[in-house]
């Protein structure tokens, strides 16, 4: 039998752990030589990126490169841009207005009059009242007219009080001594400006008792006549009887 030859330093050479370049045999090609892929040639590399890049980074562009602040692309539709609350100069549509106020001869113009007042004035046409007949104008800063309306709105809010009701209960048969306990407290909640919901709870079989309860809250606010007047008078809601008593307006010196 014949033996394979051996393989001495010659022939073809060893394996070392490199893996094979495919497409042929023999030793690597070297770069640059005859028939091997320009850079930024040929297919394209993964992630749509052409050519080379500085530090070798062949992958997809980072979210934000190459803008301002490298932050990411804002989504989603714009915001829409707030309309003013008052039409003025060029944006008012009606062919004729009413212009009032201090600084002008009050009267119905024609568009193009008033705001040819309203420029020789160096102001602004606003327009104060649309559904007017003719609509009403005047001829202010405009500027200086909304900051007046946001004062007199908030200066509105803050002389408007917060109404608060406070509730008093009662049974049908309520004694004379828990009767005036709950009867001082609704004289201080009057005092103090709110106003009193009294209210008889039938329990059971106590709403036979449902015109002691009526005549009960009447007692209760004739005893606070002086300090609150009747807002609506007894009325059954399911096993409730309620009275609404609201505090009299102090006189004014």
């Amino acid at each position: 039998m014949d033996k394979k030859p051996q393989h001495s330093g010659s022939g073809r050479p060893a394996f070392n752990g490199s893996p094979r370049p495919q497409g042929g045999s023999g030793a690597p090609r070297p770069q640059g030589a005859a028939g091997s892929r320009p850079a930024g040639t040929g297919a394209p590399r993964p992630g749509g990126y052409q050519g080379s890049r500085p530090g070798g980074f062949s992958g997809p562009r980072p979210a934000g490169a190459g803008r301002p602040g490298g932050g990411p692309r804002m989504q989603g539709p714009r915001m829409p841009r707030k309309e003013e609350p008052y039409a003025i100069n060029e944006r008012i549509r009606a062919k004729e207005v009413r212009v009032v106020g201090d600084n002008v001869e009050n009267g119905v113009y024609s568009i193009q009059e008033a705001l040819k007042m309203a420029d020789e004035l160096e102001l602004d046409l606003i327009e104060i009242s649309p559904t007017a007949q003719p609509p009403v104008c005047k001829i202010l800063d405009y500027s200086k007219f909304l900051y007046q309306q946001k004062k007199r709105l908030k200066e509105q809010k803050a002389k408007a009080t917060k109404v608060v009701v406070k509730e008093i209960r009662f049974g049908p048969q309520t004694d004379d001594h828990d009767y005036n306990f709950k009867l001082k407290h609704a004289q201080s909640f009057l005092q103090e400006g709110s106003k009193v919901k009294a209210y008889v709870f039938f329990k059971g079989r106590s709403i036979l008792f449902k015109e002691q309860g009526e005549v009960l809250l009447l007692r209760f606010a004739n005893d606070l006549e002086e300090l609150g007047k009747v807002e609506q008078m007894p009325v059954l809601e399911g096993k409730r009887m309620i009275i609404m008593i609201s505090p009299k307006k102090k006189p004014t010196a």
